[in-house]
């Protein structure tokens, strides 16, 4: 294996800009010939990345039109002139301090465990139904990728993260629908201030015309371009890095207001539910809370043997070593 050689011209320029790309895992490559390319692909996105694009993802294209439709709508005539009317849309017009804000309308529908989608004002039943249709396709989106996480993870069991989503009542999960409208004084606001996401697998249904979204990668903001063809945009949330031991870390995002255009935002969120106790799966621990002499010894005599299970070993001695029979 060759030891690595970094040239720092190729930071710059070209080279740099091509090493930025976001990773694309094409879902019908995971089966056949090219099923490791892309599993190593989806493997290095979540460890370095934190954020992905799916193509053949499954989900009824024809819907996800439908869903944007009856969302952009339903901002016309129900957001649009309340929001412009807002005391905040006043104080940005006029130029005034409007820290610890976003420029953005959004509402919140739950589907799981329990759905509040009638209870939100003046939804359309069109628009009720179409979500209907749409979340269960996300959620087996959502299902199929935490288990490829888990192969990825080296995870026994390939249901591990639904499983330790799931509490009583299974894996909790709720969209938030947002607009983020043309902005008289961009760079007085973000449309979103930087964050990172709470909770677990995040499936993002966005514009395709009108950029935004920006994620944090290795110190620079990479922009994320409108979603062609109906591309599902996937982030990871702090709950996955939490179980991953870090392998799979959350990223720092943020959406920037713009002058021209309406940017939609769809994003659905696969979470634990509310008693799901979360900590690291077991086996992705290192060892801990062991005497070094411990170590010494065993090392004796294993010195010349793979170090992985010398550390097995030192988990059944420490209290890392407590085998969840999920992982």
């Amino acid at each position: 294996m060759e030891i690595p050689v970094i040239d720092f011209n190729e930071l710059e320029g070209e080279k740099r800009k091509e090493k930025m790309e976001i990773p694309v895992i094409d879902f019908n490559e995971l089966e056949g010939e090219k099923r490791k390319e892309t599993m190593s692909l989806l493997h290095q996105a979540c460890e370095k990345w934190g954020f992905f694009q799916v193509e053949n993802h499954g989900i009824d294209k024809k819907l996800m039109e439908k869903v944007k439709q009856l969302v952009n709508s339903h901002y016309e005539e129900n957001l649009k002139q309340s929001f412009y009317e807002s005391e905040m849309a006043k104080s940005l017009k006029n130029k005034d301090n409007i820290r610890d804000t976003d420029w953005e309308t959004s509402f919140f529908i739950w589907h799981r465990p329990k759905s509040n989608i009638n209870e939100i004002t003046d939804l359309s039943e069109d628009l009720c139904k179409a979500m209907d249709e749409y979340i269960p396709q996300l959620i087996e989106l959502a299902e199929k990728l935490s288990g490829l996480m888990c192969e990825n993870l080296g995870l026994k069991n390939l249901g591990y993260i639904k499983n330790a989503f799931s509490g009583e009542k299974g894996p909790s999960v709720g969209t938030k629908v947002a607009k983020y409208p043309e902005c008289p004084h961009p760079e007085l606001v973000r449309g979103l201030r930087e964050h990172t996401d709470a909770g677990g697998i995040i499936l993002l249904l966005q514009d395709d015309k009108v950029p935004g979204l920006e994620f944090l990668k290795d110190g620079e903001w990479v922009k994320i371009p409108p979603s062609k063809n109906n591309t599902m945009f996937v982030n990871i949330g702090d709950q996955v890095e939490i179980l991953s031991n870090g392998r799979y870390p959350s990223a720092l995002h943020r959406v920037m207001a713009h002058k021209n255009g309406n940017r939609l935002s769809i994003a659905t969120f696969y979470n634990p539910a509310g008693d799901a106790v979360i900590s690291p799966a077991p086996t992705l621990l290192y060892p801990s809370h062991y005497k070094f002499q411990d170590y010494l010894q065993l090392y004796a005599s294993t010195k010349f043997s793979d170090k992985v299970a010398r550390f097995d070993s030192m988990k059944k001695i420490g209290n890392g070593g407590h085998h969840n029979l999920l992982s």
